[in-house]
């Protein structure tokens, strides 16, 4: 049953010092703003409605300097959700394939840190991991949206030193 207590309110001043830091590691590291590909490799969609959360206004993705875009060819982060099946495998490498450098790759999800609640399936060949290099792992079933948020904060700090 969904929790009836509304959200706790997001304190302004830990929003203006998480913007700032991303801001000045996106800066640092990039020159501009974060450029996310959601790839789906066979989930079943539970890390996509978490996902969609972040760009709502509750948490308002935007605003930390991170976008989703509609092209690998344009992003420099690819987030992967689902266990890697065999359909997709050769749709997750050309989109790696496609990305510029610098790039990097985002497992969100059990699913895709290791093929979840569908590892061992003759459908599945596993995480992300196994067709891609992965940087970033975001484990949860599904995870939450702060939670996918944080790790994109992680990364991007992390490579900005």
């Amino acid at each position: 049953m969904p929790n009836p207590d509304p959200p706790e309110p997001i304190d302004p001043e830990t929003t203006a010092t998480l913007a700032a830091r991303l801001e000045a590691a996106s800066q640092a590291h990039l020159g501009r703003a974060l450029a996310i590909r959601h790839i789906n490799t066979g989930s079943c969609n539970g890390c996509e409605l978490e996902l969609r959360a972040l760009q709502n206004t509750f948490y308002d993705l935007e605003r930390f300097g991170l976008r989703f875009v509609e092209s690998p060819r344009q992003a420099d982060v690819l987030l992967v959700t689902g266990p890697l099946t065999r359909n997709l495998k050769v749709a997750l490498e050309q989109a790696w394939d496609s990305a510029p450098e610098p790039k990097w790759v985002v497992s969100v999800g059990d699913c895709a840190v290791d093929g979840g609640v569908f590892k061992g399936s003759y459908a599945v060949l596993g995480g992300t991991g196994n067709c891609v290099p992965v940087d970033l792992t975001v484990g949860g079933c599904p995870p939450t949206p702060a939670r996918v948020l944080a790790a994109l904060r992680t990364l991007l700090e992390a490579n900005a030193k």
